[in-house]
C-alpha cells in the first residue's frame, strides 16, 4: 500500500463515521509533513449545518493545529470530490494537493462540473489526483444511497399500509 491509499484509507475511515450517523459517507483527513494533523467527515443533518461538511470541518481543525489559516505544505485526502464550497476553501486555505477517492459528476468542482481548484487567473492552484481507492470509496457512496432509498420504499408502504 503506498502513502495515497495509506491516508485515503484513513479517509474512508472518517467517512464510515458519517455513514454510522446516517450522513452520506464522504470523509477527509490532512496530511503534513507525512502525518495527519486533521480529520472530518459529513455533519451536515445531525448539525443542520450546511457548511459541516468533511473537507471544511478538517481545514478549520488543521489551522487550528498548525496556528495559521494558511494551509501550504498540506495535502488533503478526500472520498469524493469537493463541492464548489469546499473547492473554494481549499483554495482560499492555499492547501498544495488535493487527492480524491471518487468523483462526483453532478457537483464535483475538482474537474468534473468545474475545476475551481485550478482556474489560473486566481493566486492560488491546488495539485490534484483522482482515482485513488475510486472503487471502495464508490461503492461506499451508492450503497448509502441504495439503502436509503430501500428506507424511504419501507416507508413509504408502511405509511400506506397503516
Amino acid at each position: 500500500m503506498n502513502q495515497e491509499e495509506k491516508f485515503m484509507k484513513a479517509a474512508i475511515r472518517e467517512a464510515k463515521k458519517a455513514e454510522k450517523i446516517q450522513e452520506v459517507p464522504i470523509g477527509c483527513v490532512i496530511v503534513s509533513e507525512g502525518k495527519i494533523i486533521a480529520r472530518g467527515y459529513n455533519r451536515r443533518n445531525i448539525d443542520k449545518n450546511t457548511l459541516a461538511h468533511a473537507e471544511l470541518s478538517a481545514i478549520k481543525k488543521a489551522s487550528k493545529k498548525l496556528g495559521d489559516w494558511r494551509l501550504e505544505g498540506c495535502t488533503m485526502y478526500v472520498t469524493l470530490e469537493p463541492c464548489q464550497m469546499c473547492a473554494g476553501a481549499i483554495v482560499q486555505a492555499r492547501m498544495d494537493k488535493v487527492v480524491i477517492g471518487s468523483r462526483n459528476p453532478k457537483a464535483g468542482c475538482a474537474g468534473s462540473v468545474l475545476n475551481v481548484l485550478q482556474i489560473p487567473a486566481f493566486n492560488h492552484q491546488v495539485e490534484l489526483e483522482s482515482g485513488v481507492l475510486e472503487e471502495e470509496c464508490s461503492t461506499m457512496l451508492s450503497e448509502f444511497f441504495k439503502n436509503l432509498r430501500e428506507q424511504k420504499k419501507k416507508s413509504d408502504k408502511n405509511l400506506r399500509n397503516s
